[in-house]
């Protein structure tokens, strides 16, 4: 049977022909090592003229069509096209990437330049608004971004003579940019009446403000500052496209193949003409060529290099410039399809649209003979003896060459349309031609190709075709995807498959066919693969196909989906794929990139020998990747393993989502807002306890902190357990399930990831509970891995999505530093390398991958192991390169750097957790077994079996089972603590006996619940197929346990507490002695689960049933009977509650219905709502009625109320609902839509919640987060001033009155449009620094944007701007100078009038000038930058910064461009702009605030969201921004010693804010401890001294 493992053979990229010369431009440099750097396809490629030799970049997946050299000449940048296309910064010596640059833009990066010093590097992007983006490319960090254009933009430059400056040009136009904090401003150059308005390919920048850019019409335009100063008419004959500056001078080359060198104020020194070369050229080109066209020069010393749009490469020498040299060729633009091997020598002939056949030496790398023809060539073949090559034509003709001189031997026209594919015979007498006609035609080649055959079975295009080793068959695949046979010479076809039987094939080029099954990946179609060609000698296949990839496959290759290695270079189509003559090359060609690869074949047992190579050697092996999963024989997989790959954790609604969905839902309700609503109960809850650790699908995350005490998490809670006080306390910042765990080596600090749309890690300090930063904005679905770097500094995470993103993080900062996907399947672990904190490795389903940073990316690679394992856990081990991983087989993989040196055998089952020592590691896996290991896992030290029998005294719970699956292990204070997948959490001393600390429900739902009458104990039951009683006093242990035959939903303690009643969710139920757990009586009367089970009160004569198929069945106790049956419901039942009187059940079902019976009989009363309310009952559980009506949120539609629970002295009640919120009402919940305090603990639903029996403790269970929380009951007297976790609730009341005019008007300003009105006075000019704003296509043509604010933003141009009439006279402007302004802004701003300089001035603002005024002198100065009005102004407090203003302004879109609204930041007595900060803020900037620091500035935008930004300023960086509030804010102001508290007022809100990292938390400002306090609008605010206090001025009513 055919082996389905990769081959062990590989393919080394040896030599690429070609240069892409078409569509790119300046793209050929001369490196420091005098080598020439340039791109064809997707390879950057280093080329050594002295060796000839190249060296390749393969860090690319689609074509490079862009190339910038690094001042220094060693660093490279290409960027590519793509969907997600990425820039990567390369060392052209080591060929190393050193920096990816992505997530910016799309469609493709047209222009690169890096500026002066190297540490910027500037892109254009292909995108609709060619997008500029500026880098810190060490970091990969964005520093400025900005629209760059409507149209095309062709060349980007620095200027090298003034820091932060730069120039474009493009389609019409160029631009003049500077960039100052995050702000890129764009200045139009004038072209006046010195040139014409045209498309400008290229320019260099000089000093003095001088700028040289080549024109379409062959002119310089020479500019000084932004206008035209001069031309340099006719420089060339046509467009000039590339123009290179040295220290000589200026190079330009352009469509006319000249070169011209110029001095260095730009006077012609010479010209080189190309055409003229004596290299044959003219002739060999033919009369249908274009021309040669210059697309790229560089000029260094006395060499020039020049590349052309025909893909060649010459080189000139300066002093003996008439001899051109050439260097590289290529076939020209048009697709490559036809490709043939020379039979006997080492030769490969192509042939291409571009109507040449060229001859290439595969061994001197070399173009040895074109010849061109007068059609598109599609086909070629050599004869069996090397003497004639056969061409096959696109317009269905075929043309025989001699090779040895290329003359012709005959043309011959049968078919009308393209020839696809002709085979010689092996014998030499035949030609067979196959083309789009469905046919082949034979031909003799003796008879001077005489047609004698033709096969007409096909009834599709012909693809392939292969001669058998005697010449008498031929079989043919075609485009319908059919395989036929025909007999040969005559053509007929060979229907009885039994003579194909012994059949032996000369070659094998099909893609069809038993013995190339396995080349066909899944959900692939027919013309996905275009070449096949088999190694016989080796038994391997080559295919090429249409995304680029050659692979490497074993021969024959049978089974579907057969592994392979796969090489990437070609980016998009390869058309074909052949083997040399010897098998020592493999020659690919691409269609699109029309160039010729040359791959040299390494076999089997050479690439033994490869392992001992130099680390750069084997990066030569263009990374050959193995398959996404290297081979199907892979043992099956764990169960566990199995369960926990399908988990995807995600969420029909998320709480992010919870805003919209209430501002959709509040448009409905406005009417029942206006009624007054009750208000929220005085009394409060705060989580006590929480039973439960979540091991069943999470690894290593249990540790140990500085003081001892244990962190774990479960649900969303992050817990820090004191074992010696058996107490907890709880980090509450996540709002959804935690799923992975890390701590900081400092043992004090914590990080925790959650599940979530856009879901958040956030690190937290195990002492004080508080966040140190939240880290969001890359991760979807969730967060599986963590790990911090040594030096704690550093954090990579793992994602859920598609992908599993890899992101590491700066956490401090909140920064990322690199991102980059993982894996297709599933990531289990990620861990930093503890040497070198620039490399990784992650391990998961069926990988290992060894990464390092590069910029803002990282390049993985896989680990080479013989067949592929899934990882459970990874460990870095005493020396950077060694690393230690636990399979799912029980082995431990030992590798050194990316090879896989041995494995041991540790666990039967796999290994879940392993842990690195000083001297050692301990591993724990599936079997139970805890094992101590020396350094280099030799030998196994000790081991610790997890059994009942070892269970210490003081345990806190109960082993369920021997040797339960470990998940977590940890060490630290003597011990070795110990995570169970059944949720234990235990404490192994080293001497062998165990502390049960924690423990919780097994995985499956919970929801059976009830608390003991009289005693403060709790009896739960779960899925998990267990009956647990939990002790809720100080000492929180689980006193009892019983195993159940199956899961079950609810239970209920008898009157007396003696025995306990569960249902079961096979539809059966029993009742058991609640001490011992021991059967009393069971039945099993209905098939659907059991839902809700209940004792009648008093001495518990009855008990209901409650089940799934929609009956509620009596039971008598004592006689053990089914006494009654409650029909007529419609739907499953859902809660159930007697009265007082033990006569009347209520009952809820799943349909929203609420109905009576009468019990023991059964029978349905009718009971109006009025008489309901009067009905005193014994319990309160349901969720229906006009008494609890208020506690159906806003949403309902996707969030159920589950559970309901009224505490005994009936004044609070408790429910639990679908989005894990628990939340308290005060009774009776009268009216829609009540008050209440809501506590997010549980992560997914709440399925049940119970008061105790003297109100002191809420429990609460949650459904698929298994866990028991304990929460303590606050009564109203006690409250010390806590930070409340309760939010008010969904909507706020209206009735707090009306404002106060001015307030009102305000509220309802819309800037933009005032802004942007247009004025009473026709304008006739413009604002002096608005002048050159550059106008937008729409405004070009007059049209007023219609989509944008409904009036045109830029003041009406003047007619001579827009026709640009460069012949009329204009009469000459005067300057004017602003010498006055009365007037300031007050009527709809605050706080904008301060003082400098100790008094002497004073600074406000009006329109969109910032005044300055002398007090003594009554002069004014002013500040002109702004383009729009000022709506707010601050001053920078702080010494360190003096007389610093920031002023915001009105703007319209938050698209960046030079309209966005912006924040000045300036020196009010120099007027000197620091820096500009452009934000999304659409609408303008209302608000802004200085730091305590002075470093950061706070601001408030007046878009929809009001959104809160927080920048440093200097730098021009966000660092974080949140949607602040759906209502106005009018002010938010930092504490004035806080960098990182402030708080923002506006209406009806005061809201606390906290800067984590790059996240802001925010709280709202309750008043519940005020009498008769109501939200008001806020106006302002100011900070007390000592304590916390805020004074907020309100807006008071007046009545």
């Amino acid at each position: 049977m055919a082996d389905r493992t990769a081959p062990n053979c590989h393919l080394r990229l040896e030599w690429v022909y070609g240069y892409r010369g078409h569509q790119c431009r300046n793209n050929l440099y001369y490196t420091a090592a005098k080598e020439i750097v340039y791109f064809v396809a997707g390879v950057g490629v280093v080329y050594n003229t002295r060796e000839h030799k190249q060296k390749f970049y393969l860090g690319h997946n689609d074509d490079i069509i862009s190339l910038a050299l690094h001042p220094e000449r060693v660093l490279v940048a290409t960027g590519q096209v793509g969907k997600e296309p990425y820039i990567c910064v390369w060392d052209s010596y080591t060929l190393q990437t050193v920096s990816i640059l992505k997530d910016v833009h799309t469609h493709g990066i047209a222009c690169l330049a890096f500026d002066l010093e190297g540490q910027c590097l500037v892109s254009v992007g292909l995108d609709s608004k060619n997008t500029i983006c500026v880098w810190d490319w060490r970091r990969g960090k964005v520093l400025a971004a900005a629209p760059g254009h409507t149209d095309r933009i062709f060349d980007i430059s620095w200027d090298l003579y003034q820091p932060s400056k730069l120039v474009s040009c493009g389609v019409k136009h160029i631009k003049f940019w500077s960039l100052c904090g995050n702000a890129l401003t764009p200045k139009r150059g004038v072209f006046g009446k010195t040139g014409d308005l045209q498309t400008i390919l290229c320019l260099a920048c000089a000093k003095d403000e001088v700028t040289y850019s080549g024109a379409l019409n062959g002119d310089i335009y020479v500019w000084k500052g932004i206008n035209l100063m001069r031309t340099v008419q006719g420089a060339h004959g046509s467009g000039i496209f590339s123009m290179n500056v040295c220290e000589e001078g200026f190079a330009t080359g352009g469509r006319d193949g000249c070169v011209r060198l110029w001095d260095l104020n730009f006077k012609p020194i010479t010209v080189i003409d190309l055409r003229e070369t004596d290299q044959g050229y003219k002739v060999a080109r033919g009369e249908n060529s274009r021309g040669l066209s210059v697309r790229s020069v560089c000029w260094r010393g006395d060499h020039i290099l020049v590349g052309t749009q025909d893909s060649e490469i010459f080189e000139v020498v300066v002093h003996d410039r008439t001899k051109p040299f050439l260097i590289m060729q290529g076939h020209c633009e048009g697709e490559l399809w036809a490709l043939a091997v020379h039979p006997t020598k080492p030769l490969a002939m192509t042939g291409s649209d571009d109507r040449s056949v060229r001859i290439w030496s595969l061994i001197d790398h070399a173009l040895i003979a074109r010849c061109n023809m007068e059609e598109p060539i599609r086909c070629a073949a050599v004869s069996t003896d090397g003497i004639h090559l056969a061409l096959g034509m696109k317009d269905g003709s075929f043309t025989v060459l001699r090779v040895r001189d290329m003359t012709e031997v005959v043309h011959i026209k049968d078919r009308k349309e393209a020839i696809h594919e002709l085979k010689y015979s092996p014998d030499g007498a035949h030609l067979a031609v196959g083309s789009n006609d469905n046919s082949v035609d034979i031909y003799g080649v003796v008879q001077r190709y005489k047609k004698v055959g033709e096969c007409i079975g096909s009834n599709s295009f012909i693809t392939h075709m292969d001669w058998s080793t005697d010449s008498k068959y031929l079989q043919t695949n075609d485009g319908s995807s059919r395989r036929l046979f025909y007999r040969m010479p005559s053509g007929k076809e060979v229907t009885n498959r039994e003579e194909l039987k012994l059949v032996q094939w000369a070659s094998w080029t099909c893609v069809l066919g038993p013995e190339v099954n396995g080349i066909w990946p899944k959900y692939s179609d027919i013309n996905d693969i275009n070449s096949v060609d088999a190694n016989f000698n080796n038994q391997v296949l080559v295919t090429a196909d249409d995304y680029g990839l050659v692979k490497l496959l074993r021969y024959p290759c049978v089974k579907k989906g057969a592994k392979f290695k796969k090489y990437l270079g070609h980016s998009a189509h390869i058309t074909n794929a052949r083997w040399s003559h010897d098998y020592q090359w493999v020659i690919t060609i691409g269609g699109a990139d029309h160039s010729v690869f040359q791959w040299k074949f390494v076999p089997e047992r050479k690439s033994k020998e490869a392992v001992h190579l130099a680390a750069q050697e084997t990066l030569a092996d263009s990374n050959s990747e193995e398959s996404d999963s290297d081979q199907s024989d892979v043992p099956e997989m764990d169960s566990e393993i199995e369960q926990e790959t399908q988990l995807t954790y995600r969420r029909q609604v998320y709480k992010e989502d919870l805003p919209q969905l209430k501002e959709q839902c509040k448009e409905k309700h406005r009417a029942t807002a206006m009624k007054k609503r009750e208000r929220a109960p005085g009394s409060g809850v705060k989580l006590h306890f929480i039973h439960g650790y979540r091991g069943y699908d999470c690894r290593s995350n249990l540790f140990y902190t500085q003081t001892g005490e244990i962190v774990y998490h479960v649900a969303a809670i992050g817990v820090v357990y004191n074992r010696q006080q058996n107490t907890q306390r709880f980090y509450m910042g996540h709002d959804d399930d935690i799923l992975c765990l890390a701590i900081h080596p400092m043992k004090d600090f914590v990080a925790t990831g959650q599940v979530g749309r856009d879901s958040s890690i956030h690190i937290w300090d195990t002492e004080t509970l508080k966040p140190m930063s939240v880290l969001r904005g890359f991760h979807q679905l969730g967060v599986c891995a963590l790990d911090f770097s040594v030096d704690g500094k550093r954090l990579a995470s793992v994602g859920l999505d598609d992908n599993h993103t890899i992101v590491l993080w700066d956490w401090r900062k909140g920064e990322k530093l690199s991102a980059m996907r993982g894996s297709k399947d599933k990531i289990f672990v990620v861990k930093i390398n503890p040497y070198l904190p620039d490399k990784l490795i992650t391990a998961g389903v069926k990988h290992m991958k060894f990464w390092h940073k590069a910029g803002g990316g990282l390049i993985g690679r896989k680990g080479n192991m013989g067949k592929t394992e899934t990882m459970m856990c990874a460990v870095y081990g005493w020396s950077e390169e060694m690393v230690f991983s636990g399979t799912c087989t029980g082995d431990i993989c030992i590798w050194r750097d990316m090879f896989l040196m041995k494995t041991v055998k540790a666990h039967d089952g796999p290994v879940f957790s392993v842990h690195a020592l000083e001297k050692g590691f301990v591993t724990g896996g599936k079997d139970g077994i805890v094992a101590l290991w020396d350094d280099t896992f030799e030998r196994c030290l000790k081991t610790y079996a997890i059994k009942r029998a070892v269970l210490a005294p003081g345990s806190k719970g109960l082993l369920l089972e021997d040797n339960p699956s470990i998940r977590a292990i940890s060490l630290g204070h003597g011990h070795i603590l110990v995570g169970t997948k059944n949720g234990e959490i235990l404490e192994v001393d080293k001497s062998g006996p165990i502390t049960l600390l924690v423990q919780g429900h097994m995985e499956g739902e919970v929801w059976g619940l009830a608390t003991h009458p009289h005693l403060p104990l709790c009896a739960t039951v779960s899925d998990d197929k267990t009956l647990r009683i939990w002790d809720l006093s100080p000492s929180h242990c689980m006193l009892a346990v019983r195993k159940l035959r199956k899961g079950g939903r609810c239970c209920c303690f008898s009157p007396d507490g003696k025995a306990l009643a569960v249902g079961l969710n096979d539809g059966s139920f029993l009742i058991v002695n609640a001490d011992t757990l021991e059967d009393l009586v069971s039945f099993h009367h209905r098939k659907d689960i059991i839902s809700d089970i209940r004792f009648s009160p008093g001495s518990g004569k009855y008990l209901a049933v409650a089940s799934g198929d929609t009956f509620v069945d009596i039971y008598n106790v004592m006689s053990s009977k089914r006494v009654g049956v409650c029909k007529g419901c419609l739907n499953y039942i859902t809660h159930l509650d007697w009265d007082k009187r033990g006569k009347l059940l209520q009952v809820n079902t799943g349909a929203k219905e609420q109905f009576f019976f009468e019990a023991p009989r059964g029978k349905r009363q009718t009971i109006p709502a009025t008489e309901v309310e009067k009905i005193d009952w014994s319990t309160w559980t349901c969720v229906l009625g006009t008494s609890v009506e208020g506690i159906w949120p806003l949403i309902n539609e996707v969030t159920e109320v589950t559970a309901a629970c009224l505490s005994n002295d009936r004044k609070v009640l408790a429910t639990g609902d679908d989005l894990g919120y628990v939340k308290l009402f005060k009774y009776p919940v009268k009216g829609k839509y009540a008050k209440f305090k809501r506590y997010v603990a549980h992560s997914t639903h709440v399925t049940n919640v119970r008061w105790t029996h003297d109100d002191s403790l809420l429990v609460t269970v949650g459904g698929s987060d298994t866990c028991l929380m304990i929460w303590a009951h606050e009564p109203e007297g006690h409250r010390e001033f806590k930070q409340c976790d309760s939010e008010e609730s969904d909507i706020e009341s209206e009735d707090d009155g009306g404002y106060d005019s001015d307030v009102t008007r305000e509220n309802e300003i819309n800037y933009t449009i005032k802004a942007l009105s247009s004025n009473m006075r026709p304008m006739t000019g413009v604002k002096p620094h608005l002048q050159l704003k550059e106008p937008s296509v729409d405004e070009r043509q007059g049209v007023v944007r219609g989509s944008r604010p409904p009036v045109s933003r830029a003041l009406p141009q003047p007619e001579k701007l827009q026709t640009n009439n460069v012949g009329k006279k204009k009469r000459p402007i005067e300057d004017l100078v602003l010498e006055l302004v009365f007037g300031y802004r007050g009527n709809d701003c605050r706080n904008n009038v301060h003082y400098l300089n100790e008094g002497a001035d004073i600074i406000y603002h009006t329109a969109s000038i910032g005044i300055v005024l002398n007090l003594t002198t009554s002069c004014q100065s002013f500040y002109v930058e702004h383009s729009d009005e000022i709506l707010c102004l601050t001053i920078n407090q702080t010494p360190k910064f003096p007389n610093v203003v920031a002023t915001g302004q009105v703007g319209d879109t938050g698209d960046m461009s030079a309209t966005s609204p912006s924040i000045h930041v300036w020196d009010a007595m120099t007027k000197q702009t620091l820096s500009v900060l452009r934000c999304f803020h659409s609408g303008g900037v209302c608000s802004i605030s200085f730091s305590a620091t002075g470093k950061l500035l706070l601001s408030v935008g007046l878009d929809p969201e009001h959104t809160v930004t927080i920048w440093k300023w200097q730098e021009g960086a966000k660092v974080a921004s949140r949607i602040g509030h759906t209502q106005r804010i009018f002010v938010a102001e930092f504490r004035p010693d806080s960098d990182t508290h402030f708080v923002s007022v506006g209406i009806k809100h005061v809201r606390f804010w906290t800067l984590a990292g790059r996240a802001l938390l925010s709280k709202k400002g309750v008043l519940s401890s005020v009498e008769d306090a109501r939200m008001q609008t806020m106006l302002s605010v100011a900070f007390g001294a000592a304590t916390r206090l805020v004074q907020i001025c309100f807006l008071f009513r007046i009545t």
